[in-house]
């Protein structure tokens, strides 16, 4: 499939997990495909810029740098997110300010940077990452749901402000992904093995997503093939959010 050919595409947290397989499906769809990351090892196709979502220098400075290199920003994936664990009471203020910086001031920060370049794009669009998490009450996940409602009512909010500029905005919710940072969650568990049973359980496909699904969502709504969808998030969850199945 070729129908990313020439396009660009900019990828936070590009590096691993849903955006390595974002960059990697993008780019072998067409596209030219720059990862930005903290630790940005990537193969080619796929070139790789040093940045922290925390940062405004830094991320402008990989945007920048991204821009030249590819020649433009037609695509922007805004993936780098942070998880975080427990109730209202169990993160401290400190820790709630950080995901909040991570996970929603971190595509503010992206998109600022990327929007003179998105504006210059015959083809402009942005595709936010968020999650089950902001459309179903998950136990233990106060702090993280609250940053992922944030990004759908902030890719809502988007979606109205650059649609005369030609710019879409949507977002993807995956469900619970078979990624590393699952992978490391899963390890700090008393019981590893039953703890992943019950997150495949609770999906009613019963099993987690994975990376590659949640890739494909993303590719649909950045490329042309998706051009009258904007203001939209597509679930990922295998039925999580809508589907009550009898046992």
């Amino acid at each position: 499939m070729s129908e990313l050919a020439g396009l660009t595409a900019i990828v936070t947290g590009g590096a691993s997990g849903i955006g390595l397989a974002t960059a990697t499906l993008l780019a072998a769809r067409g596209a030219r495909v720059a990862c930005l990351d903290l630790n940005p090892s990537v193969a080619e196709p796929l070139l790789g810029f040093k940045a922290d979502v925390t940062d405004d220098a830094s991320i402008r400075a990989g945007v920048t740098a991204a821009a030249e290199a590819l020649g433009g920003i037609d695509i922007v994936v805004n993936n780098a997110g942070i998880g975080a664990q427990g109730s209202v009471e169990d993160n401290d203020d400190a820790e709630w300010a950080h995901v909040f910086d991570v996970n929603v001031q971190g595509m503010v920060r992206t998109t600022r940077a990327a929007l003179p370049f998105l504006r210059r794009s015959a083809h402009a669009a942005i595709v936010n990452v968020s999650s089950i998490a902001a459309t179903a009450g998950l136990p233990q996940r106060a702090l993280y749901s609250a940053t992922k409602g944030a990004v759908l009512s902030l890719t809502l909010a988007m979606a109205a402000d650059h649609l005369r500029e030609g710019i879409r905005v949507n977002c993807v919710n995956p469900g619970t992904a078979d990624t590393p940072w699952v992978g490391r969650l899963l390890a700090k568990a008393a019981d590893p093995e039953a703890e992943r049973a019950a997150l495949e359980a609770r999906q009613p496909t019963g099993r987690l997503v994975s990376a590659d699904e949640v890739a494909a969502a993303i590719a649909y709504l950045a490329g042309p093939l998706a051009s009258a969808t904007t203001g939209t998030s597509l679930a990922v969850d295998g039925g999580m959010q809508g589907l009550r199945p009898r046992k």
